[in-house]
């Protein structure tokens, strides 16, 4: 009787042991996913900020203002400049048109004079001073054009700045990069910003990577797009199981990180794997899972 029931326990551990050899996972690791920083782009007093570490922004949101009035300023005082030098190029204008008129006015009174001295009504030198009054005229019509144009690059000039002026204003308003939430806030309003310190992490946590490392016998068994089964820890005892696709495999080999508790295993040459697993908030940052690769499809 004894070794009747010795039998059944033997059969039993076996049956057991065979059950689960086929949820035996093929690699481990952790999920991650790709945070982003967000900067400021200008300096200047925070007059406004919304992010707070948990909330859900949108890509293209404003969350947040940075003090423009010292750009708004000297943008109206460039405004004011260009002004004053469009009009000085309307006077200009005007002075060569009085120009334009008068040599107009030369002109026909040369070909005047040039009918009588065919005529032998009027004298050469009469001609001579028209036509040396006439390029005095042309000679200041050139002196003005010339001073045009230098009004008219100051002119553009000016406009530059205030693109310029305009850039640094639309710098001056954060704006979320990213649809995600908040990981980690790093600043408060009202308080002094310079360009390019951090304000705040964000990611999107709606797909989870899942990194883990295999050998180059499990290779064959991976491919891009392939669908795999991951578990995550559902209690201290079972698994739950999620639908993962492989999204990235390393080209190259590299040992084990050092994360991995045994030497044996840190020594080892493994290659890297993303597994995208989509997220129902249950999944975090850092979280271990494991995969099998039998599942590919």
């Amino acid at each position: 009787m004894k070794t009747f029931s010795f039998v059944l326990l033997i059969a039993a551990v076996i049956l057991y042991s065979c059950g689960n050899s086929n949820n035996k996972a093929d690699a481990y690791g952790n999920f991650e996913t790709i945070e982003t920083m967000v900067g400021a782009e200008t300096s200047g007093k925070l007059i406004s900020f919304i992010p707070a570490e948990g909330i859900q922004l949108k890509a293209g949101q404003k969350v947040g203002v940075i003090d423009t009035t010292s750009l708004w300023l000297k943008k109206q005082q460039i405004i004011a400049l260009k002004k004053v030098s469009v009009s000085k190029l309307l006077q200009i204008k005007a002075q060569i048109d009085v120009q334009e008129t008068q040599k107009e006015t030369v002109l026909k009174e040369k070909n005047r004079v040039e009918n009588l001295i065919k005529d032998k009504a009027a004298p050469e030198k009469q001609l001579d001073d028209i036509t040396g009054q006439l390029n005095l005229i042309q000679s200041q019509i050139v002196s003005i054009k010339s001073q045009n144009q230098s009004i008219a690059g100051e002119i553009e000039s000016l406009m530059q700045q205030i693109k310029q002026v305009d850039d640094q204003l639309s710098k001056s308003y954060i704006i979320n990069p990213i649809d995600g939430i908040v990981l980690e806030n790093y600043i408060e309003p009202s308080e002094i910003v310079t360009m390019g310190k951090n304000l705040y992490k964000i990611a999107d946590l709606s797909t989870m990577k899942l990194r883990v490392y295999i050998s180059g016998a499990q290779l064959s068994k991976v491919k891009l797009g392939g669908q795999v089964k991951v578990l995550i820890d559902e209690d201290a005892k079972s698994n739950r199981e999620i639908a993962g696709v492989v999204s990235w495999v390393s080209a190259q080999a590299e040992f084990t990180p050092k994360i991995i508790q045994t030497k044996e295993e840190r020594v080892k040459q493994v290659y890297a794997v993303k597994i995208d697993v989509k997220n129902d908030g249950s999944i975090k940052i850092g979280m271990p899972g494991e995969v099998i690769f039998s599942e590919l499809k």
